[in-house]
């Protein structure tokens, strides 16, 4: 599939399954979503009124913030695993369902948050090794002048930025890996990944980018935005609201950059493995009557 098919696919399956989604991002996400609001509302006018909230119960701040992170990320990988499998039903011509739905994305939880963390850990690692080679640019070049540092500064930010979004398209498909695949070992994921998206990690980046442009990006630039002339305008009256919108929208729109790579990761397996889908649904334990 082309990129256009790819995002046409997925808009496809996200309006097809609007409701489902919505169920879905409502059970898993509404307590981090809500804290999120609450946080907004209480400090977005007294930022420093939030510094001196958090200087007063340092330790108390470190145990919330612990503890928001920690139910934040759970939620977050149970409603990609949920999402995954809804969108992985449909693709497979089934009728998905919530129940179904919520009990994989349980029993999937414990590799997805290994992974998770391990990514983390890469991202960390590489922005330390990007930091580390362009601070040598920086005093390579100073020994050639002060006009040669800032050149090599920029080039050794522009490669770092490069080399780091190339590892992460290279790992992009690890968590729908774990999730309908059936592997030895959760860090075997990332493997698995790297053969799926080589060669074709441009594509992979596209799909990512594009996808979360429409879906993320512009509509929150537009809330924003708008938010922002009528603040200009003297009406502060309606910032919780929009507020409130931009925080659901994002919440609305979140399955699909998950549909644009579940359908990449099963383009990347049909190109490269002539991949069955009779396989994927025993995988998944449904019964395949019919291909879409």
């Amino acid at each position: 599939m082309r990129l256009g098919e790819i995002l046409d696919g997925s808009f496809n399956i996200y309006r097809r399954h609007f409701g489902l989604f919505m169920r879905l991002s409502l059970i898993l996400v509404w307590l981090p979503l809500a804290a999120g609001i609450y946080l907004n509302l209480r400090f977005a006018k007294n930022p420093f009124e939030a510094l001196s909230t958090i200087q007063d119960h340092m330790g108390a701040f470190f145990s919330v913030a612990v503890l928001f992170l920690v139910v934040a990320t759970f939620c977050s990988l149970l409603l990609k695993a949920g999402t995954l499998r809804v969108i992985s039903d449909s693709y497979l011509g089934q009728e998905p369902e919530l129940g179904s739905s919520l009990r994989f994305a349980v029993d999937k939880i414990l590799p997805l948050l290994l992974v998770a963390i391990s990514k983390g850990l890469l991202v960390v690692l590489l922005l330390l090794a990007s930091g580390a080679g362009v601070g040598m640019l920086y005093f390579l070049g100073r020994l050639a002048g002060p006009g040669m540092a800032g050149l090599m500064v920029f080039f050794g930010v522009v490669a770092a930025t490069w080399f780091v979004i190339w590892v992460l398209c290279a790992y992009a498909t690890t968590t729908a890996t774990i999730v309908l695949e059936d592997l030895p070992s959760a860090f075997d994921a990332f493997g698995r990944s790297w053969e799926l998206t080589r060669g074709a990690r441009l594509k992979v980046f596209g799909t990512a980018a594009v996808a979360w442009l429409i879906a993320q990006f512009l509509p929150q630039m537009v809330v924003n935005g708008i938010s922002g002339v009528v603040g200009v305008a003297g009406n502060d009256s309606l910032q919780p609201v929009f507020v409130v919108v931009a925080s659901l929208l994002s919440i609305v729109l979140a399955p699909i950059l998950p549909c644009a790579l579940t359908l990449l990761y099963y383009d990347l397996r049909v190109r490269r493995e002539a991949f069955d889908l009779q396989v994927l649904s025993d995988q998944l334990g449904t019964g395949m009557t019919e291909t879409p």
